[in-house]
């Protein structure tokens, strides 16, 4: 979604920016080249293999105008001054990288490892946890971060034949899961939504968005703007209350919103608007991958 994170960002001369999931560097080198010649971006990404090809990539057109650091993107007030960006972009989710390199182990499309570590220096693999967690905390996984209906029963069958031998291998699960629900013609793989669960537990992508959407206000100057492109609804949820709670006029104990308990605040963002931007028809035939993202908008007052 280049044009549209370009339209939500409107890059300046002299603005410092923050691409918290560099990849590719394809989103922090339009920012650069639309900034130019003084615009300046810090980046960062949890998997060291995106911050080597970014750094290079980088540096063939814009050396001197960015610092590269590997990182989880809630690390951003550490390195980053406080109040100092004219931008933050957070692009989640996994790349197109990781899912094509069989050897990451985030897709079933290619037997690999069961890994899915964004960040190698982790310890924690997608094959720690399908071997070693119980059927309630796996169930809990697939349903929660995966919305899969048929949790338990996979969860059951999981610890039933990791008791035979353990999974290794990506493959491994995806045959389990096919076989106990077969497509039976349906076009998405029944493993889909097990793998997005497990990718996300080993990450801990929500806590690390919840945490990383606070760093960024944080590093934000008063008109800059915060764009967040999402690839499922767990995500897209937890940014929109983000961005609600960060927008009232008011703020109340607990969890509950009781309108006597309300006193008042000021608010920190406004959304620059209510609806969610989508992908192209042009951008969807050219990367179908792009199907379910959506860009969020926020500013900070």
């Amino acid at each position: 979604m280049a044009a549209e994170v370009l339209a939500a960002l409107n890059p300046q001369p002299n603005g410092r920016y923050a691409d918290g999931t560099l990849g590719g560097a394809g989103h922090a080198a339009l920012i650069l080249a639309a900034s130019s010649p003084t615009g300046w971006l810090s980046g960062s990404d949890r998997d060291g293999v995106a911050v080597e090809v970014a750094q290079a990539r980088l540096a063939e057109q814009f050396a001197g105008r960015f610092e590269v650091r590997r990182g989880n993107f809630t690390e951003f007030g550490d390195w980053i001054p406080a109040g100092s960006c004219a931008g933050v972009l957070l692009d989640l989710g996994v790349s197109s990288p990781q899912l094509d390199v069989a050897e990451r182990g985030f897709s079933f499309q290619n037997d690999g490892p069961l890994d899915m570590r964004m960040d190698h220096r982790q310890k924690l693999t997608a094959a720690e946890l399908v071997n070693g967690e119980e059927v309630e905390t796996l169930a809990k996984i697939f349903w929660e971060y995966g919305d899969e209906r048929d949790s338990r029963r996979f969860a059951r069958a999981i610890v039933h034949d990791r008791a035979l031998r353990k999974f290794e291998t990506t493959k491994q699960l995806a045959d389990l899961i096919e076989r106990l629900a077969p497509r039976h013609g349906k076009k998405a793989h029944p493993a889909t939504k097990v793998f997005q669960a497990l990718r996300i537990a080993v990450n801990d992508e929500i806590g690390s968005l919840k945490r990383g959407l606070a760093e960024a206000v944080k590093i934000l100057k008063p008109g800059g703007r915060l764009a967040v492109i999402t690839f499922h609804s767990l995500e897209d949820r937890v940014v929109k209350e983000f961005g609600r709670e960060r927008a009232r006029d008011y703020t109340f104990p607990g969890e509950v919103d009781v309108p006597e308990m309300r006193t008042p605040c000021v608010p920190e963002l406004k959304w620059v608007s209510r609806k969610a931007v989508m992908p192209s028809d042009e951008e969807l035939k050219e990367n179908p991958r792009a199907r379910s993202a959506q860009l969020r908008v926020m500013e900070k007052i």
